[in-house]
């Protein structure tokens, strides 16, 4: 595909959800496609002011949608899932030409916000407090939640739509208005979204009633530009929650920025997650799961598989199949069928990943694959091939993330050190452990097993469902997003004691009393 015929198709999706095609040419934001490095669009970025203007849209909002019963805040997600269902196959195509993500992946993506959709609107009927029993006669103790306030969005290139709708989804069912700052590599998609999700607006004020402008201006807004605008995000009193996704180093910068002006922050950050393969695996089911979770998205996701610790005994075994399952792997255009490897998203990625394989060969590794591909076709753009690398040891550039293809293979003897070996870096997002061994599976998922977040037995640590709460430990930031009861981030909780009776008995039996007066 000509870089005109990229960026004419970009226009054409994006004209089919309605954006107008001088948009893409109103500013001087470059937005480049990782597929062949061609620029696609130059949008207007949005100054610190807009960005204030915003703010102040979603607080008008928010006394508007907090009053709106959560069913009823659920039917307009129920909308915004048919418009996703409906233009599917479009958005996720857009997912692989800002993100160089391949087809399959692109269109799971948007797959996942559908799930997330619908995970909420059953969510919108079931936002349970608790009843709690009280040590005082005559007295009921209840615990009940409440919309929390505007709620901040900073995305990552690397899920540009996902992860957003995680947190989108739930908090919209919660009362919150959003307002997103995508990554400045994904921004089109950004705008895509919310202009499907302004269709879905329509919908529900025509279903349901007109919609005051407060609400179809202020529900939902995108916020173009750079780290500028994140910055102002995390510094605003108005902003109840900022969620942010992305390096430990971003979240270093603004989880105490939040925290300074006592609001809340939920932090999804860095992986250098690791899979433990035992004796006992069963090695074909590993082959594919280490595959899929270490080259695909080439690499670049936060559950990645980063680390293999694989039993002495079945090393060389694994080692040798690996090397020809990677050699099978197809590197190329994501939008071509077939492809399971794309580009990364850019040359700094490159380069990264060069200089932790270079690392890795002072400390003695072995490496096989990493280098750059299609070079003279696309200049512009950075291929690799994923790289395997036998290390003798857990050194410094194996603790430490490095988002790209690259596979550290590890030893070990016992499973104990296996665990300490795994635990053993700063990060704790996902892991997961090969084995048909019930003991050495339920050791991995005990309390002495594996730190992380996300613990799986059997399975990569890449792929997760939206049904389960989304996260990790340590430096990948404690946040949790998506299913299980990970809605409680965007709601207020409120404990009530109610009295009917005609005393007043003070708790732990206190007595305060006076003389009547005369």
């Amino acid at each position: 595909m000509s870089r005109d015929n990229l960026s004419r198709e970009t226009a054409s999706i994006l004209s089919g959800f309605g954006i107008a095609p001088e948009t893409l040419n109103a500013g001087d934001f470059a937005v480049a496609s990782p597929i062949d490095g061609s620029r696609i669009a130059s949008l207007r970025r949005h100054p610190k002011g807009d960005l204030d203007g915003m703010i102040a849209a979603a607080e008008r909002a928010f006394l508007m949608w907090r009053a709106v019963p959560p069913p009823r805040r659920g039917e307009l997600v129920r909308l915004y899932a048919e418009q996703l269902r409906e233009h599917k196959s479009a958005l996720g195509r857009l997912v692989s030409i800002e993100a160089g993500k391949i087809l399959e992946e692109g269109q799971g993506e948007v797959q996942e916000m559908i799930d997330i959709c619908d995970f909420a609107v059953g969510l919108s009927r079931q936002l349970y407090g608790k009843v709690i029993a009280s040590e005082r006669p005559g007295h009921r103790m209840l615990e009940t939640w409440h919309p929390l306030g505007p709620v901040g969005i900073i995305t990552a290139f690397n899920f540009p739509v996902a992860v957003w709708s995680w947190n989108a989804a739930l908090a919209l069912v919660c009362g919150d208005p959003l307002i997103w700052k995508p990554s400045d590599k994904t921004p089109l998609c950004a705008l895509a979204c919310n202009a499907l999700f302004g269709r879905a607006i329509n919908l529900f004020g025509a279903r349901f009633g007109d919609l005051p402008d407060e609400l179809r201006i202020g529900l939902s807004q995108v916020a173009i530009g750079g780290a500028v605008l994140g910055e102002a995000l995390a510094a605003d009193r108005r902003v109840a929650l900022v969620s942010a996704t992305g390096s430990t180093r971003m979240g270093a910068m603004v989880g105490p920025r939040v925290a300074q002006r006592f609001g809340r922050s939920l932090l999804e950050l860095g992986g250098n997650n690791g899979m433990i393969v035992a004796p006992s695996a069963d090695l074909d089911l590993a082959l594919r799961a280490i595959l899929f979770a270490a080259v695909g998205t080439a690499g670049q996701r936060c559950t990645s598989l980063r680390r293999l610790i694989v039993h002495q005994d079945i090393a060389e075994t694994l080692a040798e199949r690996l090397k020809r399952a990677y050699a099978q792997v197809k590197i190329g255009n994501p939008l071509e069928p077939g492809t399971l490897v794309g580009p990364l998203i850019g040359e700094a990625a490159f380069t990264e990943m060069q200089q932790a394989l270079d690392e890795a060969k002072r400390d003695g590794g072995r490496v096989s694959g990493g280098e750059r591909v299609f070079a003279e076709k696309w200049p512009n753009a950075y291929y690799v091939r994923p790289a395997l690398v036998e290390m003798p040891g857990q050194s410094e550039v194996v603790r430490r993330e490095t988002f790209a293809p690259i596979l550290y293979v590890m030893r070990y003897r016992e499973l104990d050190a296996a665990i300490a070996i795994h635990n053993a870096v700063p990060q704790g997002l996902a892991s997961s452990i090969f084995t048909t061994d019930l003991r050495e599976a339920e050791l991995f998922t005990s309390a002495a097993g594996s730190d992380c977040g996300i613990v799986n037995v059997n399975i990569g640590p890449s792929g997760a469902e939206i049904g389960g709460a989304f996260g990790g430990e340590k430096e990948t930031g404690g946040g949790r997003e998506a299913g299980s009861d990970s809605w409680q981030a965007y709601m207020r909780r409120m404990t009530t004691t109610i009295n009917y009776s005609r005393d007043l008995p003070l708790a732990q039996g206190i007595k305060f009393e006076i003389e009547a007066a005369p």
